[in-house]
């Protein structure tokens, strides 16, 4: 064969691998409302960057006729290129190609790319669109997502990992996102469980639909394994890539420094109003955070999950920061076991990443009840404490309002490690409310009185005057300064800018054992 006729032969055989399993196929892909496998990572990466890997890896199998079902690329594409400048590696899986599911060679391309990313410290991502594991290859199947999921378990901490769930994600494959940092995930076209409602129905009698059992909007608000939800593919992508500005390429670097545009030194005189006269009236916690972050941007993760506390990214003074915040808008921004589970994750992702963290305290306490304390309230609690006392990241704690008990110390107080500590005047520091406290402290004196109700409100006064605010803690040192909460920003820029030549070591150790 001639050269020419070589070089005609590569393009032809590159065309068909770009084909994936058909123009049909395609256009069916299309019809239902999704993206192909290319078109997926070429909305991702900067244009004419993307470099493929393995186009022409196929299956080796040959049971139940998988030797006519050969297709160059084996359902996902692989590779990398840049976004935004920035290098990351990516597989997406091509549901046009025998589902999309994964067989022993798909895996090997995939797992191929993962090693790259932790080699050459960039992030991986991961486009998920598959029906699971290839029945026709049996066990190397199972051994394919094995090793996916031991190379997703030993590249956490070292590069992020973003899992990007665009069609269906069953059975064994749910794990792998699950490990990963970030799962987003595509309204009515995207799913994730565990046993389809098939399974379901003949196992426990109960019928459910896909999107209700492992939909964007069911795990996005109530199991939390998705931390974003988007309206539409091209929304994803953009979401994903706000994302990684956030964020840094591995665990050995800094996010990246943008050029700040905002005033370091913005007074904001509509913070010194926003704390309400009444004790137990809700603001929105928002409204603070944004204030103080440049420009007001705030990249909220797990929004709609666990509302009651706020986590997400900012930047101050162009530097990144993760922001941890209680929302009293939600159940008074109490702790529970859905929002400690939510905080301390987060938590340990910024602390892996080299990203300080800031965080903004109204908390009355941790959500009494019998369903909590059997859901494991103590365990789950206990995550917070453990998350913040590991993280060696600037720490910086902003009373707000309400810190009351263990809730107080769980939300990176000075005695889990906090750098610095400042409190707003309106700021109550106490073992518990003022009315909890008066009626345990004085609860013969109350009983015992000729009016009750007027004694046990004196009572109430009496406390709240001598023990909820800041002065107490700040006479201890436990508060470092109070602040006019119109100069936070002015106060936060400089103690991060102070902080950031901060070195903290831990004991050597294997690892710890966080109370799952």
């Amino acid at each position: 064969m001639a050269t020419m006729d070589k070089i005609n032969d590569l393009y032809a055989r590159k065309q068909k691998a770009e084909l994936g399993g058909g123009e049909e196929r395609i256009e069916k892909q299309h019809a239902s409302g999704k993206q192909t496998a290319r078109e997926r990572i070429m909305m991702l990466v900067d244009p004419n960057s993307f470099v493929e890997i393995d186009a022409f890896v196929e299956t080796r199998s040959i049971e139940f006729g998988m030797q006519k079902k050969k297709i160059p690329g084996d359902g996902v594409v692989t590779g990398y290129g840049t976004v935004n400048g920035r290098l990351v590696f990516v597989s997406s899986q091509d549901f046009t190609v025998i589902g999309g599911s994964l067989g022993e060679m798909h895996a090997a391309k995939i797992t191929k790319v993962m090693d790259m990313a932790v080699k050459m410290g960039a992030p991986f991502i991961s486009i998920n669109d598959s029906g699971g594991a290839r029945i026709e290859e049996g066990i190397d199947a199972l051994k394919g997502f094995g090793e996916i999921f031991y190379r997703n378990t030993i590249a956490s901490g070292v590069i992020p990992q973003i899992s990007v769930i665009m069609g269906p994600c069953a059975g064994g494959a749910v794990y792998s996102p699950a490990i990963t940092d970030f799962v987003f995930m595509v309204e009515k076209t995207s799913q994730m469980f565990i046993t389809g409602p098939q399974v379901i129905k003949a196992v426990t009698g109960e019928d459910v639909t896909f999107e209700e059992l492992g939909g964007a909007a069911t795990h996005s608000v109530k199991s939390g394994v998705a931390h974003f939800k988007c309206a539409s593919e091209e929304d994803c992508i953009r979401d994903i890539k706000r994302l990684l500005s956030f964020i840094p390429d591995n665990n050995l670097s800094d996010s990246e420094l943008l050029y700040c545009t905002d005033d370091l030194n913005r007074i904001s005189d509509e913070l010194n109003g926003i704390i309400p006269d009444e004790p137990n009236k809700p603001y929105d916690m928002k409204k603070i955070v944004t204030t103080v972050l440049d420009n007001h941007d705030f990249l909220e993760v797990h929004e709609g999950f666990a509302k009651n506390i706020i986590v997400g990214f900012g930047r101050i003074n162009g530097r990144t920061v993760g922001i941890v915040a209680n929302q009293p808008q939600v159940n008074a921004g109490v702790l529970d076991v859905d929002s400690s589970d939510k905080a301390a994750r987060f938590v340990r992702f910024c602390d892996a990443f080299n990203i300080p963290l800031v965080t903004f305290t109204d908390v009355p306490g941790y959500l009494p009840g019998v369903d909590q304390e059997h859901t494991g309230i103590i365990r789950h609690g206990a995550k917070l404490l453990y998350a913040f006392s590991e993280a060696t990241v600037p720490k910086i704690n902003i009373i707000v309002r309400k810190a009351y008990g263990g809730a107080y110390i769980a939300m990176n107080s000075k005695h889990l490690g906090a750098d610095i500590v400042f409190a707003w005047p309106s700021a109550e520091i106490a073992v518990m409310g003022p009315e909890g406290a008066a009626n345990i402290i004085f609860r013969k004196d109350i009983a015992n009185s000729e009016d009750p109700i007027a004694f046990r409100e004196e009572k109430i006064r009496e406390y709240r005057e001598k023990f909820s605010n800041p002065y107490v803690a700040a006479s201890r040192g436990y508060v470092d300064d109070v602040i006019e909460p119109s100069t936070t920003r002015i106060r936060v820029a400089g103690a991060l800018e102070m902080l950031t030549s901060k070195r903290e070591t831990r004991p050597s150790k294997k690892h710890g054992n966080i109370p799952l």
